[in-house]
């Protein structure tokens, strides 16, 4: 095996276990709410997660993809991490402002507020993370995730027994990702990538805001498609539906774990291709990672509408066996979004961003009214008709733009070659 073999397999197996790990931490953390602290807490804890994935994408802003795949590099690490630092303090403020705006008590503003600083920490990561893989050391990013999250995990389940308060168990993790990011993160790993002679510009750190605005503005719109029905179940709807409506939301995100873990690693590998113009190569690995994300997806979907109610209700503790049908067909749904990520990805690495803008400003509006709709109307089955309707169309729209500008690109190297 050669070594860039190497590399690729190291770099491969620890990004799956780190993000998967990761990822996981949401569904173990809300199975820890409802065993410990009951369904009102889970369906709060639900909603203020979810809340805090959008205000995510604010503090990621362009996130880890921008950063890996820049051509130029025209942008230094240093710039990078001082406008981070930006979208974090960002992302705070836009977490305090939902909370104003909707009133809530003090007890969900302050599970709100915490998991939107939890948050925070991890889009801080992240810059780091772009760094490490940069260099080809994205299995370093995979153990400080692996870290983490076990440790999140432990820390988490053990104040929350102990003390049974919702918000010194998030305040828990908030400090154990803290030390991690300082020590791991930067003092072991990082500290040696950057070069600190360089000086940081400012024009380069707003250029970053400017030039991937419509990166972070698709960001924002699909985590908001894809919560735009527990917002319709917060409003209309009770704690207790939004929890239920929670556990059969989450083995969908297995889909997009998957996605994630066999794609991320072809980031460097594609933005090569792309470069050289090798657009042939580039579309026969962006097939076979949809081809595997099908195959995966009906497993999935099988699975799930077999055993996965009795699965749930023996994680959670509730009866789950009349949302079969419910759960089937998010997950279904989920392998057209995990489709429409890989094309997102693929027109954001050959950095055609406006044209997804457009695309997720008619998703979200299909979303908005029809979530509202459907939830006011068929309750928790109007939730599931809305996510299967809004992806649907997701997809069908990502297909038809990526086809087009796919076309544009193989015809203008034609013309240079």
């Amino acid at each position: 095996m050669t070594n860039e073999k190497k590399i690729f397999l190291k770099n491969f197996i620890w990004n799956i276990v780190g993000t998967g790990l990761n990822s996981f931490n949401s569904l173990f953390f809300l199975i820890i709410v409802t065993r410990v602290n009951g369904m009102n807490d889970a369906g709060i804890f639900s909603i203020a997660y979810s809340t805090a994935l959008i205000l995510y994408t604010i503090g990621l802003y362009s996130g880890r993809l921008c950063q890996v795949t820049d051509i130029e590099n025209k942008v230094t690490d240093k710039d990078y991490i001082i406008n981070r630092v930006f979208s974090c303090v960002t992302m705070i403020v836009a977490g305090i402002s939902f909370v104003f705006v909707k009133q809530y008590d003090f007890y969900k503003t302050g599970i709100f507020m915490l998991l939107c600083v939890y948050k925070a920490t991890e889009a801080f990561a992240e810059i780091l993370y772009g760094i490490m893989q940069k260099k080809e050391l994205l299995y370093q990013s995979g153990k400080s995730l692996t870290i983490k999250s076990l440790g999140g995990l432990a820390l988490f389940l053990g104040i929350d027994l102990l003390t049974h308060n919702l918000i010194l168990a998030i305040a828990s993790i908030i400090l154990l990702n803290l030390i991690v990011i300082f020590v791991f993160d930067f003092l072991w790993v990082s500290k040696k990538l950057i070069d600190f002679t360089a000086k940081v510009s400012m024009q380069s750190v707003w250029h970053i805001f400017k030039s991937e605005f419509f990166v972070f503005a698709n960001s924002f719109a699909g985590i908001y498609v894809l919560n735009a029905p527990k917002y319709a179940i917060d409003t209309y709807l009770t704690e207790d539906v939004q929890a239920i409506f929670g556990y059969i939301m989450m083995p969908a995100t297995v889909i997009t774990l998957f996605t994630q873990f066999i794609f991320m690693p072809y980031l460097n590998k594609l933005k090569e291709l792309y470069e050289q113009k090798n657009m042939k190569e580039f579309k026969v690995i962006a097939l076979k990672i949809k081809l595997a994300i099908v195959a995966f997806g009906v497993f999935a979907s099988l699975a799930a509408f077999v055993v996965g109610p009795e699965v749930l209700s023996l994680i959670y503790g509730e009866k789950l066996t009349p949302y079969r049908v419910n759960l089937t067909a998010i997950i279904a749904a989920y392998i057209l979004y995990g489709i429409s990520y890989v094309n997102l990805v693929l027109l954001t690495t050959t950095r055609n961003t406006f044209v997804q803008f457009v695309v997720y400003l008619l998703t979200m509006l299909v979303a908005f009214i029809g979530s509202n709709l459907l939830v006011k109307s068929l309750q928790i089955n109007g939730a599931t008709i809305s996510v299967v309707i809004t992806l649907g169309i997701q997809f069908v729209l990502y297909t038809i733009v990526t086809k087009m500008i796919f076309k544009r690109i193989e015809k203008e190297n034609e013309v240079i070659c």
